[in-house]
């Protein structure tokens, strides 16, 4: 890498928090869309299942890997240089594996949903909604600086410490 890719590299690596701060709108925008779908799904009786299943799918991955992402990685080094921050990482990690559960019952709805239980699935929707929108909120106000200021000494990709690395 070399040149703009690297200047752009260097200025991603200094705010580390501003990216968390864009995985989680990502992640945001990714379930209202689902949310959506279940809603044209109720709405529409055509609209196919397959698509809706496929996008629970590939949202509760994405979820799941951003999560196991900040546990296995971006939590550990931050409580190694900012070891004040380990109860409010220990919180944090609660709610990954709450949020976990849920993403379990919604796969679940969602694998098989028919016009009956799809009212199940939006009320699973609307509580992952409200709990992860506390959660992002909660901890971008204790990480972001954080994570800005996080010393690292060698380079750290996005993917790495935060599962997914949405496009610019």
């Amino acid at each position: 890498m070399s040149g703009p890719d690297q200047i752009a590299a260097a200025n991603r690596a200094r705010a580390l928090g501003h990216e968390l701060m864009r995985v989680h709108d990502w992640l945001r925008t990714e379930l209202k869309r689902l949310r959506n779908e279940i809603d044209t799904y109720i709405d529409d009786a055509v609209a196919p299942a397959s698509l809706l299943q496929a996008h629970c799918v590939a949202f509760c991955s994405s979820l799941t890997q951003h999560h196991t992402s900040e546990d296995a990685t971006t939590f550990p080094l931050l409580a190694k240089q900012l070891p004040q921050l380990a109860p409010v990482l220990d919180e944090l990690r609660k709610d990954h594996r709450l949020v976990e559960s849920i993403l379990h019952r919604l796969r679940h709805l969602l694998t098989s949903v028919t016009p009956e239980t799809v009212e199940s699935a939006r009320r699973e929707t609307d509580g992952l909604t409200a709990i992860l929108e506390s959660h992002f909120q909660w901890e971008e106000r204790k990480l972001v600086d954080a994570l800005n200021g996080l010393d690292t000494a060698r380079t750290i990709e996005i993917d790495e410490l935060f599962g997914v690395d949405v496009p610019l």
